[in-house]
């Protein structure tokens, strides 16, 4: 079968799922076990901030994480500066978490959007350290080439604002993107829905974050398999290739050649 087949990859690093799922905003630690669990994702994300790095004898996220199972990648959701961000993440590497991170820098707390000038600067930091960086960016196709240039083993794009679940907002822009650059583009904020990342898919991206729109759903358990189900029907579809758009109808059974 095309799907198993099928690979994603990042930095020599092999996945067969292209959905990548976070840890917050559930309402237990075993709703958020059970929904990672149908999602079939093997990258789960954590933000540093949200773990106990300190007193590893008190109660963790990680104590419910199976990280022989799943793959970590540490973010770092809440830094505004290139600074904090750099500091987040050798933070997570020295506490034995992981060198494979999500790095984002925000602008500000009401639009969530990522500081462009500081990510490039952190993201450069970060390569000459020795860390698989994996940006989260603006959907700008200039900013996405140059955080390649800079040696980032992926680029992030935003569909939409974080927590929106407005969807993927500029598909023209991800096309373009998906044109500038030749490493893994994964649409990162904004799915709201299984039908969301399914359009991301077929768009021709190599995979899809989320967290909101699991975790938010009334039912996260059911929607993280719903958004299984789309990333796979996604990237299927798109390996297939659609049919051209037209104007007008094309007879599913023309009768050329018919012999009356």
């Amino acid at each position: 079968m095309v799907e198993k087949k099928d690979k994603l990859i990042i930095a020599g690093r092999e996945f067969t799922s292209r959905l990548m799922v976070g840890t917050g905003k559930y309402e237990s630690f075993k709703q958020m076990v059970t929904a990672i669990e149908k999602s079939g994702a093997e990258i789960v994300t954590v933000a540093v901030r949200r773990v106990n790095i300190s007193d590893r004898s008190k109660e963790s996220l990680l104590d419910h994480i199976d990280l022989q199972k799943y793959t970590l990648l540490p973010n770092t959701a809440g830094c505004y500066t290139a600074d904090d961000a750099i500091r987040t993440c050798r933070l997570a590497r020295e506490a034995g978490l992981s060198d494979f991170v999500k790095l984002e820098v925000l602008g500000d707390d009401k639009t969530l959007f990522p500081n462009n000038e500081e990510l490039l600067k952190a993201a450069q930091t970060l390569v000459r350290e020795g860390f698989t960086v994996l940006p989260y960016t603006s959907d700008d196709p200039i900013v996405c080439r140059k955080l390649q240039d800079i040696g980032c083993a992926a680029v992030m794009p935003l569909g939409a604002p974080i927590g929106s679940g407005l969807g993927i907002r500029n598909p023209y822009n991800i096309r373009i993107i998906l044109e500038t650059v030749t490493v893994p583009v994964i649409v990162d904020a904004g799915v709201g829905t299984a039908s969301d990342a399914a359009i991301a898919m077929e768009l021709g991206c190599d995979g899809v974050l989320m967290n909101t729109a699991i975790a938010g759903a009334k039912d996260p358990v059911a929607m993280a398999e719903a958004m299984n189900m789309a990333v796979r029907a996604g990237r299927l579809a798109y390996l297939a290739g659609r049919i051209p758009k037209k104007l007008y109808a094309t007879a599913s059974s023309p009768l050329e050649g018919v012999i009356e």
